[in-house]
């Protein structure tokens, strides 16, 4: 339990700094999330995967945490599709985004001292990161480039009048549709995840010189991305459009409520975890909804704000569902 509070109070104190940054406009008024986040993006997240996959116990990781981890990502992202879909009849794009939100779990930044310091272990975490960022990740970003591209041919054809919209629908070419499978894996943090599962499974030793470096970039990306996550929410005004509070509300109640117990039904009763690994799994699948989910939306031109705004409110009320956890399972 105490673990718990500390994790959640290193990471409140490092977001806290970054919104007194944001709030007092550090830098001369000049915005610094852009180049913060172009050096998690390319330089300390793909450093951070590598160290932490290097050192991890792969068949521990493998064979049990990361499918059970990759299961609950299932299940909780197809409740919010079967709800978005029969209920609040929403559009696949609208569908996608807030699938991810309500089942893509923040074990970069926040998962990682959490980790650490309630369970004692960074296995979890490691667990989670290869079921998203090698498969959950990949298939979101398939779809989301399936949604997008059908969203922009619709405008096209309306744009173009009535004719065009009797107009038969052009195919896509193979080389489009390689390109559509080939992008979700040309990005650094699935190459240094990928790097570093390889030096795991064939046992390799790195020398001092190039092991030091890459420990110290990867130990840097945790308070960046803290920091650049507290910036991001001065000013911010959650639920404030009505047209996708019901998407933000259901995502949000997925998220905090229906995956923990989905994780625990899951591990327990479907891959036999006990003790310490039971918990690091509950307690992964109870993290808040991850910063990358916004990011992604904005780069396909959705709703950012529905992931946005349950970004914000998952990373608060997570921390009460863990202390929960804590004290039903530690």
């Amino acid at each position: 339990m105490l673990g718990v509070v500390e994790g959640f109070a290193v990471v409140l104190i490092i977001v806290a700094v970054g919104y007194a940054a944001a709030a007092f406009r550090l830098g001369g008024g000049k915005d610094p999330k852009p180049a913060l986040t172009a050096v998690i993006y390319y330089i300390t997240n793909p450093a951070l995967m590598f160290i932490l996959l290097a050192e991890a116990p792969v068949q521990q990781v493998l064979g049990t945490l990361a499918p059970a981890a990759l299961a609950t990502t299932a299940v909780c992202g197809l409740l919010y599709a079967v709800i978005a879909k029969v209920f609040l009849r929403r559009s696949g794009a609208d569908t996608a985004i807030g699938a991810m939100s309500a089942s893509y779990v923040n074990a970069g930044n926040i998962g990682l001292p959490i980790a650490l310091y309630a369970v004692g272990s960074a296995t979890p975490v490691v667990s989670v990161l290869v079921a998203q960022l090698l498969i959950a990740a990949p298939a979101y970003i398939a779809l989301f480039t399936f949604t997008a591209g059908r969203q922009a041919r619709a405008r096209e054809r309306l744009a173009a009048g009535p004719g065009a919209l009797a107009a038969p629908i052009r195919r896509r070419s193979p080389r489009t549709v390689l390109k559509a499978v080939l992008v979700p894996f040309a990005n650094p943090v699935t190459a240094g995840t990928v790097a570093g599962l390889t030096v795991a499974l064939t046992g390799a030793d790195l020398p001092t010189v190039v092991w030091e470096p890459l420990s110290l970039l990867g130990h840097a990306s945790v308070p960046l991305l803290l920091l650049v996550f507290g910036m991001s929410l001065y000013g911010q005004r959650p639920l404030a459009d009505g047209s996708v509070r019901a998407d933000i509300l259901t995502a949000t109640m997925l998220k905090v409520v229906a995956a923990p117990l989905v994780g625990y039904a899951v591990a327990r009763w479907i891959f036999g975890l006990e003790g310490e690994a039971l918990f690091g799994a509950v307690v992964m699948s109870a993290l808040p909804t991850a910063q990358n989910v916004y990011l992604f939306a904005n780069q396909f031109g959705m709703k950012a704000v529905i992931a946005r705004d349950v970004v914000f409110l998952t990373s608060f009320l997570s921390f009460p569902v863990i202390l929960l956890v804590a004290f039903w399972l530690a």
